[in-house]
Parts: structure tokens; sequence; C-alpha cells
């Protein structure tokens, strides 16, 4: 339809024309400017292309395809529209896009000026927690300087007031003293007065005193003398009365030392049934003073007694190698009790807190015999009494029923070389004492010694033991072992049962024990008892009462630099005889030098805040008290 409306072909330019109606028409203006031409041209009518669209129409109407061309038209016109309407969509989804793409980013400026507003809020609130803690820290030294100056002042005075109190009492003294000697002068003065003017009458009184007495004594001497003459006369001249003289005083003699005899029997007898020995320290075995001084102990010892005997080996931690022998040793100790057969001497060597006692105790128990535990050392300071002793502790072993297990710690410490040691005269009679009283096998006493250094025993003691047993420190296994039993026992046992304030954190307790086993590496089963017993400690000591994983491998850390001191501070002698062959390489410990400081740090932190909660405390109690006390 563009060429209806004359859009296809181009605008013609009207030809210049002649003026119309001769000279009528106005004539156009030559001189005009090119706006006032471009005016006159916007003014301009063009007639000829309304002549072609009525030309056109015409045209159309005679034609027979024109009312496909009017609806062919209306659907271009329709097309137009809704392709501008399309772009009418299109423009307002844009605007609407664009509104919240604007919204988005509106919201993301928002989100972070709110974060850099809570920034600088928090910057400016530690800014101010730093002041107000500078301002409170100084405030407290500042206290802290009144209060020491108001003590000084209060020191002062109190020194002042209490030299003024101590020259009064001087003086109070001083003058008391002059009066009580100015009294005791006049009083010796009246005295001396006195007896000078009585002297006469004293001196008679003395004579008279010294006649009664020499009267008094010669009627004694002659008293006596007729008593004992006569009685001498009377045994001179009658025999009988000599001879039933004699008698009794031989009866009174015999009477004398066969009761001194007989106490001394009973004295032994009540001690080895009634009572223990001086050298034994502990024993299973029941004694009515022990009763009377410890009855809940004996009451608990004796419902223990009649209890099944337990394995030999519950609750001790060994190699598995030294396990096996030792539960051969208990199966074979128990039947000899049995059949009544005749025990073997045991020695039991390697480094302190190994398990020799422990196991001593239970193997006792798992036999059914008393045990008696008594120290080598206890044996020297007895000197001469030391003999005696001995054999009273084999007197009083051989009254045993069930048999006594004897078990000498520390053995060597009295049972040493008689040929290149120095030992007293009295050690060595205690040494030949033991060595009589165990020449021969028993079916009572069963003998366990127990040493550091087995080395140092005479020969005569070495043929006598039967059996050597050495007890090594334990290996990784086995500090594994001991380290959960006792953290088991001194730990999550306490823990679970509530009524103790301790409790534990949640970690890997299996990776703990491995961990620490790996650490601990050269320590005695005592020396990991001990690290559990601090580890409850550390429990208690902590604020909350809670005991967590870390805290348990600084404990261990100091618990192994401890030993490796203790290791150092031998000499080279025991080095070379007792620790020197058990120990191992001990791995390096992998606390850092900088926690180390962190961890002073921390304690210094403490006691300063300690010392100024002490301070606080103080200034309220002083701010308390009336202003007459201050």
């Amino acid at each position: 339809m563009s060429w209806l409306f004359g859009y296809s072909r181009p605008t013609q330019p009207p030809a210049d024309e002649p003026p119309m109606d001769g000279g009528n028409a106005a004539s156009a203006p030559v001189n005009l400017t090119k706006a006032e031409k471009k005016a006159m041209e916007a003014y301009r009518f063009d007639s000829s292309a309304l002549e072609r669209a009525a030309a056109a129409a015409k045209e159309l109407e005679r034609s027979r395809h024109a009312k496909e061309a009017l609806e062919l038209s209306k659907l271009q016109e329709a097309t137009r529209q809704q392709e501008q309407m399309a772009k009418i969509k299109e423009y307002e989804a844009a605007i609407e896009q664009s509104k919240v793409e604007q919204k988005r980013i509106d919201h993301e400026e928002r989100r972070k000026t709110l974060q850099e507003e809570t920034k600088q809020h928090q910057m400016r609130a530690q800014y101010q927690d730093q002041l107000a803690k500078k301002r409170y820290e100084e405030q407290l030294v500042q206290q802290q300087r009144s209060q020491d100056e108001i003590l000084k002042k209060q020191e002062e005075s109190v020194a002042k007031q209490e030299a003024l109190r101590r020259a009064t009492i001087e003086h109070e003294m001083e003058l008391r003293e002059k009066n009580k000697l100015k009294a005791i002068e006049a009083e010796a003065r009246a005295r001396a007065k006195a007896d000078r003017e009585n002297r006469d009458i004293t001196l008679e009184q003395i004579r008279l005193k010294a006649a009664e007495n020499r009267t008094t004594i010669l009627e004694s001497i002659q008293t006596a003398g007729s008593v004992i003459g006569t009685g001498l006369n009377a045994l001179v001249t009658d025999w009988d009365k000599t001879l039933a003289a004699a008698g009794g005083l031989s009866l009174l003699a015999l009477g004398v030392y066969s009761a001194k005899g007989a106490t001394s029997v009973t004295a032994r007898f009540i001690e080895a049934r009634i009572g223990k020995p001086t050298l034994v320290n502990e024993t299973s075995r029941f004694s009515l003073l022990e009763a009377v001084k410890h009855p809940i102990l004996t009451v608990s010892k004796a419902v223990a007694a009649f209890r099944k005997p337990s394995d030999a080996l519950a609750g001790v931690v060994l190699a598995p190698t030294l396990e096996r022998r030792l539960r051969d040793i208990a199966i074979a100790t128990k039947n000899t009790r049995v059949n009544r057969g005749f025990y073997r001497n045991l020695l039991m060597y390697g480094p302190p807190g190994t398990g020799k006692t422990l196991f001593s105790k239970k193997l006792a128990k798992h036999s059914g015999m008393e045990y008696a535990i008594m120290t080598g050392g206890d044996v020297a300071p007895m000197g001469k009494d030391a003999v005696a002793a001995i054999h009273k502790v084999f007197d009083w072993a051989n009254t045993s029923r069930k048999g006594v297990l004897l078990f000498i710690d520390e053995a060597d410490a009295f049972l040493r070389k008689r040929s290149s040691e120095h030992i007293s005269e009295d050690l060595r009679a205690a040494l030949n004492a033991f060595l009589y009283r165990t020449s021969d096998q028993s079916s009572r006493i069963m003998l366990v010694l127990a040493s550091n250094t087995p080395q140092q025993f005479d020969s005569a003691i070495n043929d006598r033991l039967d059996k050597m047993i050495e007890f090594g420190l334990p290996g990784y296994e086995e500090r594994e072992r001991l380290i959960r039993l006792y953290f088991d026992k001194f730990v999550l046992q306490p823990a679970s049962e509530g009524k103790r304030r301790l409790s534990v954190d949640q970690f890997d307790y299996g990776g703990l024990c491995k961990n620490l086993a790996e650490r601990t590496a050269g320590m005695s089963g005592r020396a990991l008892s001990k690290l559990g017993v601090a580890w409850q400690a550390a429990a208690y000591a902590s604020d909350d009462g809670r005991l967590t994983e870390q805290m348990c491998i600084e404990i261990c850390d100091d618990a192994v630099r401890d030993h490796r001191q203790k290791m150092e501070w031998l000499s080279a002698e025991e080095k070379s005889r007792s620790m020197m062959p058990y120990l191992l390489d001990l791995p390096p410990l992998e606390k850092p030098e900088e926690e180390k400081i962190e961890r002073e740090e921390k304690i210094e932190k403490e006691e300063k805040i300690e010392k100024q909660t002490k301070g606080k405390a103080q200034k309220s109690k002083k701010d308390k008290e009336p202003e007459s006390d201050k």
C-alpha cells in the first residue's frame, strides 16, 4: 500500500511555473535567508500526491483484487501493531529487569554498607574495650599504690605504737624490779636483825637436836647388834635352823631364775602367736594386736580370705614370655602347698617399680599362703639385735599352718658379698644367721628375694636360690595396657560414678593411649601409675573439673621430662649396675618451645588476675569496715 500513499516514489519538487492570475500573485521574494527558505518549504503543499492517491483508489476500486489488497493491508497493519506491542512488552520487561537489577545492586550496596558499619562498630568497640582495660589497669595500679601507701602508713603507726608500748612496759618492769629489790633488801635487813637478836636461842635449839640424834643412833646400833648376835648364836647352836635358812635361800634363788626363764619363754610364745616380729612391715597373717589397732582392715582381710583365690596375674601387666614363666611358678607353688612339698626360693631382679612386690602378694593369695614383707634396709640399723630379730622372723613364720611367703625387698642391703664388700661385724653376723636359717629347703617358708643389683649378693645366697626371674621395663604393648588400666582406674571409673568433681572431655581414648605409650618409653609401671594419679589431680585442680586430651599429653610430657632428669642424676656406678641395662632409647619430645613460652605467659596472666582479684576483695573489705576501725 505504500505506493497508494506515495511512499514508494520520491517527492518531486514543483516546477517553476509562472505566477497564476497574471500579476495578482505576489512574486516570491528573491533575497531570503536559508532559514526563511526552509520555513517556506515546510509550509509548501504537494497536491500531486493526493492526485496520485485518488487515481490509485479509483484503479483499486475497479480492480478485482481490491478486497484482498484491503485485507492484506489490514493484516500488515495488525502485524505491525503486534510487533509494536511485542517491542513495548520487551521494553517493559527490560525496564522491570533493570528495576530488579537496580534493587539487587541497592541491596548489595546496603549489605556492604552494613558490613562496613558492623566492622567499624566492632573496631570501635574493641578500641573502647582496650581503652577501658587500660583505664581499669591504671586504676588498679593507682589503687594498689594508694593501698601500699596506706599500709605503709599503718605499719609506721603500728610500729610507733609498738615502740611506745615497749618503752612503757620496759619502764614499768624497771620500776617493778627496783621496788622488788628494795623490798628484798628491807626483808633481808629485818631477818638479819632478828637473827642477831635471837642468836642465843638458836644455838641452844641446835645443841638439843644434836644430843637427841646422838642418843637415837646409839640406841639403834645397840638394838641391831643384840638382834644379830642373838640370831647368829641361835644358828650356830641350832643346826636345824641353819639348814632351814640355807634351804630357803636356795629355793628363793631357784624361784627367781625359773620365773625369769618362764617369762621369757611365754613372751616369745605370745609374740609368735599374737603379734608380729619387728622386721616384718606388712603381713596377711592374723594378729590380735593388729586386729585391736586396725579392726576394719582386719575384717576386710578376713572377708577377702574366704573368697575364691584369684588369678596370680590379675591386674599385673607384664611381657607375654614373663607371664608364662610366672604362671608356671604360681601353679607349681599352689600344688606344692596342697601336696605339702618343699618350696623353691626365688630371686626377682630388675628396675624398681616393675611389679615384683605386687606379684609376690598375688602369688601368696593364689597359692593360699600367708605373706610377710620385710626390707633389707631395716636390718643394718638394728646392730647387735639384728641376729635375734632374724631368728624371730623365721620362728614366727614356722608357726604358720598355711605356710608363709617371706618377701625381702632390697635384699642386697644386708646380703652383700663378704669377700669384696666392707661390711660391719653386726651385718656379717646377721648374714650368717640368715644363711643358717635358709640352709635347707622348707615346707613352711617360701623365700622370695627382690633386688635391683643382684650382682652384689654373696655367693652363699646365690647357692640358696632355685629360680631367678628378671622383671624388665615394660615394652610398647605393655605400656599401652598399663596406661589403659590406670586411665580407667583413676579417671574413667571416678568420672562414671558421678560422686566426685571429675569429668572427661570427649576424645579418642584409644588413640591417646597409643600416643602416650610411644612417649613413655623407658618408664616403669610405678611411674605410669603416678601418671594416672597426676591426671586425676589435674582434673580436680581445673576450674570445671574436666580433663582434656591436651592436659593428658602435657602431664605425660612433664613426667617424661622428670624421668629423664632422674636418669641423668644417677651416678656412673648406679647406671652401670642397676638402670642402664634396662634403659631404652627415649624418643624426642614433640612439644615445641613456643608452647612452653605460651604456657608460661598464661600462668603469669592467671597470677596477675588472681592478684587483682585479691586486691579488689581487700579493698571492698576495707570499705565495708567502719571509719574508726580503719
